[in-house]
Parts: C-alpha cells; sequence; structure tokens
C-alpha cells in the first residue's frame, strides 16, 4: 500500500522559526534597551534560546501550559519575578518585531504544489492551534492542509506516538499510509518511525554524521527532494515497502 498523506511539522520544517525568533528578539532587545547588558546579540540571543528550550521541555513532558512557558521564558530570562500580566505584556511586545520578520523557507511553496494533486495534507505541531492557525493563514497556507493538530490541544507531544497517530486518525489513515516530515531527528524523525509512520527528517544543515539510516526513515536537505521520495516506484514509496 502507498503512501497517501503527508503530515507537517510547522516550525524550521515549513516555516523558518529559528531566523524569525532571532531576528525578532534581536530587535526587541534593542526596542527595550537591554542590550547593553550583555557583552554581544549573540550572547543574550543564546540566553533567550537556553531559556526558550528549557521551558519548552517543561511543557512537552505535561509540567506546565502553554501560557506559562512563554511567561517562564521571559522571567528566566530577565531574572525577574514578573507578575504573570507582566510577563504576558513582554512576550507580546517581543511578538509584534517576531511576527514582523516570519517567512516560509524558498522550498515549501513549490514542494506543496507538487505534491497537491496526489497526497492529502495535514499539520502536527508541538505548539498550539491558536499559534499555528495564526502563522499558516499569516503565510497564505492554511488552506493547504485538512487538519491542523496541535500538542497544547491534544495533551500529547511529539516524540509519544500518541501524537502521530492522532494525526493519521484525523485523516482516518494507518500509519503506514503516512509520512511525516520534520526537523528534528529525536522529535519527529524517530518519533514518527517508532509509532509506525514513514519518516522524514528535512535536515536543511546537513547535520547528519554518516551512518545507517533505519527502516521507515529517510534524510533529506531539501523539500525539493520530496516528491522524488514519495513517487510510487521510488524505494521509500514502493508498496512492496508495506508488505
Amino acid at each position: 500500500m502507498s503512501i497517501r498523506a503527508v503530515v507537517w511539522d510547522i516550525d524550521d520544517t515549513l516555516f523558518d522559526y529559528t531566523t524569525a525568533d532571532r531576528a525578532g528578539m534581536r530587535a526587541h532587545l534593542a526596542a527595550e534597551g537591554l542590550l547593553d547588558g550583555y557583552e554581544s546579540v549573540e550572547q543574550a540571543l543564546a540566553r533567550w534560546r537556553e531559556a526558550t528550550d528549557a521551558q519548552w521541555a517543561r511543557f512537552s513532558a505535561g509540567e506546565i501550559s502553554f501560557e506559562g512557558q512563554r511567561r517562564d521564558r521571559v522571567r528566566v530570562f530577565l531574572g525577574e519575578e514578573l507578575t504573570d500580566a507582566e510577563a504576558d505584556a513582554w512576550f507580546e511586545r517581543y511578538i509584534g518585531h517576531y511576527e514582523a520578520v516570519w517567512e516560509l523557507f524558498p522550498d515549501v511553496l513549490p514542494v506543496l504544489d507538487a505534491l497537491a494533486a496526489g497526497y492529502r495534507h495535514a499539520v502536527l505541531s508541538n505548539s498550539s492551534i491558536h499559534v499555528q492557525e495564526r502563522k499558516l493563514r499569516a503565510l497564505g497556507v492554511r488552506d493547504r492542509f485538512e487538519a491542523v493538530l496541535c500538542a497544547a490541544e491534544l495533551g500529547v507531544s511529539k516524540p509519544e506516538a500518541g501524537a502521530f497517530l492522532a494525526a493519521c486518525d484525523a485523516l482516518d489513515l494507518a500509519p503506514h499510509e503516512v509520512v511525516y516530515v520534520g526537523d528534528h531527528p529525536e522529535i519527529d524523525w524517530r518519533g514518527a518511525a517508532e509509532a509506525g509512520l514513514r519518516s522524514v527528517w528535512i535536515d536543511r544543515a546537513g547535520a547528519y554524521a554518516a551512518g545507517d539510516i533505519l527502516p521507515g526513515r529517510h534524510r533529506i536537505e531539501s523539500l525539493a527532494e520530496l516528491p522524488a521520495l514519495l513517487a510510487p516506484d521510488s524505494r521509500f514509496g514502493a508498496p512492496s515497502t508495506f508488505g
């Protein structure tokens, strides 16, 4: 049985989150007059990244709400005991700078066009529906996807199998009929494969250390490689793969 649907990660897969986050935070810190407290812009951005990763891990583990991780990112970064309202206001000012630089990766629209006729499409993200629906609409691609599923509403996060299986259920397809495309080798690549989906890692940075790629997984460095990979006569897309 061949692949019938593609489920996509959003941040750093379709949307250039890292570039937008860095540029938005740089502009925000300048506007807030906070850069003088650091030796360099890079040091400030590294501290923000560290705070983001730590609080996101707490959210993914179910230790804190989506809104709570945002507030605690601000508190940790600033080293201040802010009220919820103060933390929310600071984060919203950052969001204004961040949203001003939102962009899709250049290979996204061509691959969505190339795959539109042959495959169904959905999104699975470790964020929230409110955030990701807004993002997809602002980027002009929300209508490309039948469903948008997010961890905050599902109550389960990638790499847990339940998150990937929820996406399959939303499409009424078996896991082996679905391919998941994401940028993280553990959260996306490994998680999807262990849930029974075909799994594609978009490794734009070429970070892969040469070695064996396990069955059910594939690695690409550009989304332009995906249509050929999914083609019915390819090694990845061949019906015999699922026999």
